[in-house]
C-alpha cells in the first residue's frame, strides 16, 4: 500500500467522504483518516464499485500510503483544529508535500500557517469550497491559493473534479498565500448580502404588501426566469409553496414558522470588517 494513493483527505464527515469520492470518481486513488471509525468504514461502504478508496483511523498509515509529493486535504472546523490537525501531521510529512485547508478558515490565519510551514519545505494552500454536500460529491466551485508551482500537482485532481460550466471546469489557481481563502471570504460576503435583500423583499412584499405564499412563489419564479435568477432566487420560490409536515395538519406553509434570525460560520462579518479596513464600500 505504501506510496500507492493519489490524495489523502482529512475529516471525512459528509463534506469530506463526499469530495473524496468523486476525487475516487475521477479516477484517483484516495484516502480518507478520521478519528472516528464509523467513518473510516462507512467511506469504504460507499466507494463505487471500480473505485480505489481507503478509510483509516492512523495518520501515520494515510501519510505513508500517498504518493510523494504527498497531497492532503483538510475537512476540519476553522480556528484551533486546523492548527492541530498540522501539527499531528507534520511528523509525518517531508520536503515538497502539500497540505489543504478546505474549510473556511479566516485568511490571516491561512497567512500565519503559509508562512509557518514554508520554511518547513511543506506547501500550504487555503482552498473555498463552495457547492455544499451536494456539490462535493458531484462537481464543487473551488478557490485554491497557494505557491504557484506546487499547484501544478494538484491542478489534475481539482480539475477533474470541478463542477464544469460550457464544457470547463470551476476551478482557477486565486493566487499567492491566502488569496484562496480571501476569494472565498468574500463570495460568502457576497451571499450574505444577497440572502439579506432576498428577505427584506420577502418582509415588504409579505407584511406590507399582503402577497401570499402562493403570489411570492411565482414573483420570485418569474424573477428567476429573468434577469435576477439564480440559485439563491430559484430555491427561494420552492421554499415559498414548501409545505411543514411537522405540524398537525401538514398542511401550513414552512416559511410561516421559520424563526427570524439566521447564524453564520463568520465569514460575512470578515468580509465586512475587512472592507472597512481597506477601506471599500
Amino acid at each position: 500500500m505504501e506510496g500507492s494513493y493519489d490524495f489523502g483527505m482529512i475529516g471525512i464527515g459528509v463534506m469530506g467522504s463526499n469530495l473524496l469520492l468523486n476525487i475516487a470518481d475521477n479516477g484517483f486513488a484516495v484516502i480518507g483518516f478520521d478519528l472516528k471509525q464509523e467513518r473510516a468504514s462507512a467511506l469504504e461502504a460507499a466507494a463505487p464499485q471500480g473505485t480505489t478508496v481507503k478509510g483509516t483511523t492512523d495518520i501515520a498509515e494515510m501519510a505513508k500510503a500517498l504518493k510523494k509529493p504527498r497531497k492532503i486535504m483538510m475537512l476540519v472546523p476553522a480556528g484551533k483544529p486546523v492548527d492541530d490537525v498540522i501539527n499531528n501531521l507534520l511528523p509525518h510529512l517531508e520536503d515538497g508535500d502539500i497540505v489543504i485547508d478546505g474549510g473556511n478558515s479566516y485568511y490571516k490565519d491561512t497567512q500565519r500557517r503559509f508562512e509557518e510551514l514554508q520554511p518547513k519545505g511543506i506547501h500550504f494552500f487555503g482552498m473555498g469550497v463552495s457547492g455544499g454536500e451536494a456539490g462535493a460529491r458531484f462537481g464543487p466551485s473551488m478557490m485554491p491559493g497557494g505557491d504557484k508551482d506546487a499547484y501544478q500537482y494538484l491542478q489534475p485532481i481539482l480539475e477533474g473534479v470541478a463542477a464544469k460550466v460550457d464544457g470547463k471546469p470551476c476551478v482557477a489557481y486565486m493566487g499567492n498565500g491566502p488569496a484562496g481563502h480571501y476569494v472565498k471570504m468574500v463570495h460568502n460576503g457576497i451571499e450574505y448580502a444577497m440572502m439579506q435583500m432576498i428577505s427584506e423583499a420577502y418582509d415588504i412584499m409579505k407584511r406590507s404588501c399582503g402577497y401570499s405564499n402562493e403570489d411570492l412563489h411565482a414573483i420570485f419564479s418569474k424573477w428567476n426566469a429573468e434577469s435576477l435568477q439564480s440559485f439563491l432566487i430559484e430555491i427561494t420560490a420552492e421554499i415559498f409553496r414548501t409545505l411543514d409536515t411537522e405540524t398537525e395538519d401538514k398542511a401550513d406553509y414552512l416559511v410561516d414558522h421559520i424563526l427570524d434570525r439566521a447564524g453564520s460560520k463568520g465569514t460575512g462579518k470578515w468580509t465586512s470588517q475587512d472592507a472597512m479596513d481597506i477601506p471599500v464600500s
